[in-house]
């Protein structure tokens, strides 16, 4: 791993912090409060959940996404970045809030269907990013 993944992850890290925090944190925080289900709401940590707990997973998910970029795919632009991060990230989503769905009492159907689709704009959003750092400075 070199330094320039290392950067792009931060990078895409960052894009995607914010722009959940945009997202899950103010322009849909009612909805999900509305999809999630008593049982659900129980285990929350309250009103402010661990921030730097969510920059980690978000550091994770921009790792992993760097990864992928530079070692299988050579994305280095924004554009493919960005159609690659929504399609990984929408796909994982989808997954994961399924099986959520199927073996926990979490969230609704709606959420389980809504998340994913977010998921996918944040992975357009953080994918660019991602693309656009692994390409800064090349000459192709």
């Amino acid at each position: 791993m070199n330094t320039k993944v290392l950067l792009a992850a931060l990078a895409g890290a960052v894009a995607t912090f914010l722009s959940g925090w945009a997202i899950y944190g103010i322009a849909l925080k009612d909805f999900f409060a509305a999809n999630t289900t008593e049982a659900g709401a129980s285990v929350m940590r309250g009103e402010m959940p661990l921030m730097w707990a969510i920059f980690v997973g978000c550091l994770a998910w921009s790792l992993l996404l760097a990864l992928l970029f530079s070692r299988w795919a050579a994305i280095t632009t924004f554009k493919d970045g960005a159609m690659a991060g929504a399609w990984i990230m929408f796909l994982v989503a989808l997954g994961a809030d399924f099986f959520s769905y199927a073996g926990m009492d979490v969230m609704t159907m709606t959420a389980a269907l809504v998340d994913p689709v977010i998921n996918a704009v944040q992975g357009a959003i953080a994918g660019g990013v991602i693309g656009w750092v692994l390409g800064y400075g090349s000459t192709k």
